[in-house]
């Protein structure tokens, strides 16, 4: 199987920040963006690491077999993308933390690329990441 793997991570929200809003109200903002490319809305997302296809399952192999972290990354070969938000950086961060002691240096250096990613998302859970398998 050919292509690459690219995880995407919203950048870019659009919100009027110039009036105070509660903390409620901000996650219900937040919620609409995260949930906006299911209702027309476009998402500001770019490019944060790109990996060879046949090197992402070799990576994802390196975390528990069939445990949940594996089972969810596995998503991008099975459905094409899968979606990371803040569901999800616990459950991760842990697998790849893990892992890194068995990977390869280009493992380590994506799983760190991850695991800041992950470290985003969880200082601001409005941002996600989008995996999407891209076949040649």
């Amino acid at each position: 199987m050919t292509g690459q793997v690219v995880f995407s991570q919203l950048r870019r929200k659009f919100i009027d920040e110039s009036q105070q809003t509660s903390a409620q109200a901000q996650q219900v903002i937040y919620y609409g963006l995260a949930i906006g490319h299911h209702l027309g809305v476009i998402d500001c997302l770019s490019a944060a690491l790109t990996c060879p296809l046949q090197d992402y399952q070799e990576w994802i192999a390196t975390l528990e077999e069939n445990g949940e972290a594996q089972r969810k990354m596995a998503g991008v070969t099975r459905y094409g993308e899968i979606v990371i938000d803040s569901q999800h950086i616990t459950m991760l961060a842990s697998a790849f933390n893990a892992a890194l002691p068995q990977q390869s240096s280009p493992q380590q250096g994506w799983s760190r690329s991850l695991l800041e990613m992950l470290h985003n998302i969880h200082r601001e859970p409005a941002i996600y990441l989008l995996v999407r398998r891209q076949d040649d």
